[in-house]
């Protein structure tokens, strides 16, 4: 264990952490706060270029999900990039609404000049912790795993 202290957040860093940590369906219609207008995202579903586009995903998210909740975990920084690191906590609308499910992944994240992001991309396993989650096709997912061995 190293007795370094941990480097202070930068303000656009804190920033960031803070609108994930407290997302609702009513901030996201302030991702403009912390995002570049033409802010690339991307995940293992999506792939899209600015505000509006990144909105809907995250709207249809509240949609589809019941109390989804990122809690970042760690964060990294060093110039205009910065990985979190984090829990996703949410149940499924559609499937079992009262069986928590947890996603953990990574987000690099690059600042534009103007401190917002311009750059996000999500790193985490749908295969192993979101579809392995259900029936059929989780069994299909450990299969194939098994014979990739």
């Amino acid at each position: 264990m190293s007795d370094v202290a941990p480097s202070p957040r930068s303000e656009r860093l804190v920033r960031v952490v803070n609108f994930w940590e407290t997302l609702t369906p009513a901030t996201v219609a302030k991702l403009s706060t912390v995002y570049a207008d033409d802010a690339f995202f991307r995940d293992p579903f999506n792939e899209v270029r600015g505000l509006t586009a990144i909105e809907h995903i995250f709207a249809d998210m509240f949609h589809r999900l019941h109390e989804p909740r990122f809690t970042i975990t760690e964060t990294i920084e060093q110039g205009d990039s910065v990985f979190l690191i984090w829990n996703f906590d949410f149940r499924i609308k559609a499937l079992a609404p009262t069986r928590q499910r947890r996603i953990h992944g990574t987000s690099h994240l690059q600042f534009a000049a103007d401190g917002r992001v311009l750059y996000h991309r999500d790193y985490w396993d749908a295969a192993g912790e979101l579809y392995e989650q259900f029936p059929v096709v989780g069994g299909l997912m450990k299969w194939l795993k098994s014979r990739a061995k």
